[in-house]
């Protein structure tokens, strides 16, 4: 969720397009977290609507730590482009992604407590560091530091899960806490931001807990910039065929099984091993979903494609807040209170409506400025004065 558009540097339709893409599976995730008590305290939610049983199953397999990969990969992909520009600039590249990452901390920060603790924008900016120490490494030794942290982050994770399926652990019946949350989220402003403070340390542990994984999608993001891969001309069709072949080969049984450990039908002692699984085989998926998209950017229907998903991704970062701040008004007491009132299906049903909404809205924006509110915020941080007004025209 990061700029492209430093001063010299010309934006990369691909990279937009893709973030506007991955918008969409970020919310679908977020939106149940948001609303959902079941699907947020990773419990199975018994009884209730067949259809919604089937939406939160292939939401879990198709969307759930996919995008936020896919995301991690572009804001390794735009560091390159960050490190480019403030070279040509003649800035400092430290101060500056020190500001920016400053930056991104305090957003998520703020993001956590006061809307949504499912923020990844604290990890982004703390995991980026690694990126701004490691700048100058080769394209060649990013891939391979990322397969290793991702290999060997999957492997513990499956083999934790094998133990784990060997023994059923019941625990403590979580569903006193689950009523005590729903209290709080539909109670008051105080109760919301109460309850928001009071999930902190696992909201951290969470970020703790994925480190690894945004680490790995960082460096292999850093390499594809390093080597361009997602400049105009340099992705070949027959390679984006081939990647997206294997991608859905590998990823989809690792989704289906994931899914099916986390959501049913198989019971809970193979929830860790599916965990494991899962991460083996979710970069396979969003790889898969990354070359579909920029297929279809290269075929005769990218002029369309560019135009519906480009505004939004360049607003990438005001939109992620926005879908929070709406979801968290009619999940919550700071508006409409339907936390836990309303089944999977329906809460789908109002995220693609989000979403359509910002794909609307983002494509009139760019019309006129260059940056989104919450870019336009980043950017002032990150220069240490102000660009610009917010209103600047982009034409």
């Amino acid at each position: 969720m990061s700029s492209d558009t430093q001063p010299g540097l010309r934006r990369l339709p691909a990279v937009d397009a893709l973030r506007g893409f991955a918008l969409l599976g970020i919310l679908t995730v977020n939106s149940l977290q948001i609303m959902d008590p079941y699907v947020s305290a990773g419990l199975r939610a018994p009884g209730g609507a067949f259809v919604d049983h089937v939406a939160v199953w292939l939401v879990t397999a198709l969307a759930t730590t996919k995008f936020y990969l896919l995301f991690s990969f572009l804001f390794g992909y735009s560091f390159t482009l960050q490190v480019v520009s403030a070279e040509r600039d003649g800035c400092s590249v430290t101060a500056r992604f020190l500001r920016r990452s400053m930056g991104l901390v305090l957003l998520g920060l703020v993001h956590a407590l006061v809307l949504y603790n499912g923020d990844i924008l604290m990890a982004y900016g703390l995991l980026g560091l690694v990126l701004l120490c490691a700048r100058r490494i080769t394209a060649g030794t990013a891939a391979r530091a990322a397969a290793w942290i991702y290999g060997a982050f999957g492997v513990v994770l499956t083999g934790l899960g094998a133990l784990a399926a060997r023994t059923a652990d019941e625990g403590p019946d979580p569903l006193v806490e689950l009523a005590q949350t729903e209290a709080a989220y539909r109670g008051s402003v105080g109760t919301v931001l109460q309850a928001n403070l009071d999930r902190l340390p696992d909201a951290l542990l969470a970020v703790l807990l994925m480190s690894p994984g945004v680490l790995a999608a960082f460096f292999l993001g850093f390499a594809a910039g390093k080597r361009r891969l997602l400049a105009p001309g340099q992705a070949r069709r027959s390679e984006l065929i081939r990647i997206s072949a294997f991608g859905l080969t590998i990823g989809v049984p690792g989704a289906a099984f994931f899914a099916s450990t986390t959501q049913g039908p198989l019971d809970d002692r193979w929830q860790y091993l599916g965990l494991g699984v899962g991460m083996l085989t979710a970069p396979a998926l969003s790889a898969a979903y990354a070359c579909v998209v920029l297929l279809l950017l290269q075929s005769s229907w990218g002029g369309r494609v560019q135009r519906l998903l480009v505004p939004a991704g360049r607003l990438a970062l005001t939109n992620y807040l926005a879908q929070s701040l709406i979801m968290t008004f009619l999940a919550t007491a700071y508006g409409l209170s339907l936390y836990g009132r309303l089944g999977a299906s329906a809460v789908l049903f109002l995220a693609a409506a989000v979403y359509t909404f910002q794909l609307v809205v983002s494509a009139r924006w760019i019309r006129r400025f260059r940056h989104g509110p919450a870019e336009w915020l980043l950017r002032v941080i990150t220069s240490a004065r102000s660009p610009g007004r917010a209103g600047t025209s982009a034409r």
